[in-house]
């Protein structure tokens, strides 16, 4: 099976937000996405061509056009946020993004009418229903297939700091769970989701993709929902790893990071130097310690089993890749990293929140809210 990888221009990026509609007053998701689409339907009544729906019907989702700049793709979503408020704000329902709902329950939801969801649903029973999970999607170009899978493989050392970054969903169904990201392990409950194989190079790629479409596990490319995939339809390597995020400073901050990330690593490729990579046990220990303690999480360097706080390493990161991000036009931002380690991820923000609180998590919701609508600075 030969699989197309689309012509994409080098480190270009594009952005994916998804975000719950909650009622105003209680906090509780609603299921409106459909009267909200509807809603945003062009005069001749062609659907919006960003603005999308999810499995469930309590999501919208925003994706951006391609773009050189992170400002630009974060830009586009975020104007694309102001277009759902105009149809949301009048019915008295609010925005939040964050990887969990606080307190949401599984059988209160509603799954969107399309075939690959029911077909999902149907195969996955209660894990899949359990999917009231929120996340951010950043693709960034590949200009060559072959470096897909080096860069892949090298992106996987630097997962836990991705996640320990965006993490927020410490609640699950209206209990703390113990851990940063919850979604991060429930979500990886699906077939084909989760950590990807460790590959050698695109053709072990089309065969795992062939493998897995001959014995009926998928249909096509995109249901490898793996945590790190390569996206041939638009030419990139597409990071799924994230929590969502509820400000467009911390969207802004994880997309650059990535994108420096991928830039560095396909430089090295040209130069002909290999891409770090380690051993795929240490990859899901770190994924594990990411998603249990955040920011507080030791997490492992390299291949040969180094140790260092994830904090440590993201600011050791920052002044390594911000040649990088000068070059791409994203310093600013790449910086940003900075301030989520000393304002609080948003699971610091919605534990803390919940604690001034007495335990009252509809008010982590309308702080989930105020900050998709205002930001953080009013806050810090």
């Amino acid at each position: 099976m030969g699989i197309e990888f689309a012509r994409s221009s080098r480190s270009t990026i594009g952005i994916e937000w998804e975000l719950a509609l909650v009622d105003r007053e209680s906090g509780d998701l609603v299921c409106l996405a459909d009267e909200v689409l509807a809603a945003l339907r062009g005069t001749d009544g062609a659907p919006h061509l960003h603005i999308t729906g999810e499995l469930l019907l309590n999501t919208v989702e925003l994706v951006s056009g391609v773009h050189h700049t992170v400002g630009g793709a974060v830009a586009d979503v975020a104007a694309q946020v102001e277009e759902v408020r105009a149809i949301t704000d009048p019915r008295g329902v609010d925005l939040i993004c964050s990887g969990s709902h606080p307190f949401g329950q599984w059988f209160d939801q509603e799954v969107t009418d399309k075939a690959r969801y029911h077909r999902l649903i149907e195969r996955t029973q209660w894990w899949g229903r359990n999917m009231m999970i929120w996340g951010i999607h950043v693709h960034v170009g590949i200009e060559d297939k072959a470096k897909v899978i080096p860069i892949l493989n090298g992106l996987l050392g630097y997962l836990p700091h991705l996640q320990a970054l965006s993490a927020s969903s410490p609640y699950w169904a209206g209990v703390n769970t113990g851990y940063a990201s919850n979604r991060a392990l429930m979500f990886q409950q699906l077939p084909t989701a989760g950590l990807p194989w460790i590959l050698e190079d695109w053709e072990a790629w089309e065969h795992y993709v062939e493998d897995m479409t001959a014995t009926g596990v998928i249909e096509d490319v995109t249901e490898v929902r793996w945590d790190i995939r390569p996206s041939p339809r638009w030419g990139t390597i597409e990071v799924r790893a994230c929590d969502g995020v509820s400000t467009t400073e911390e969207l802004g901050a994880i997309a650059a990071f990535i994108q420096c990330l991928v830039e560095w690593m396909s430089t090295r490729l040209d130069d002909g130097e290999e891409v770090p990579s380690m051993q795929p046990w240490f990859v899901r220990e770190n994924k594990w310690r990411a998603a249990r303690y955040g920011l507080d999480a030791q997490i492992i360097m390299d291949a040969a089993g180094q140790e260092c706080p994830v904090v440590d390493d993201v600011h050791r990161l920052i002044g390594a890749l911000s040649p990088v991000a000068e070059r791409l036009g994203c310093l600013d931002e790449l910086l940003g990293l900075g301030r989520i380690i000393s304002g609080g991820a948003s699971y610091q923000r919605q534990l803390r929140i919940a604690d001034d609180n007495d335990g009252d998590l509809p008010a982590v919701v309308k702080a989930l809210s105020r900050e998709l609508r205002t930001g953080l600075s009013g806050d810090r």
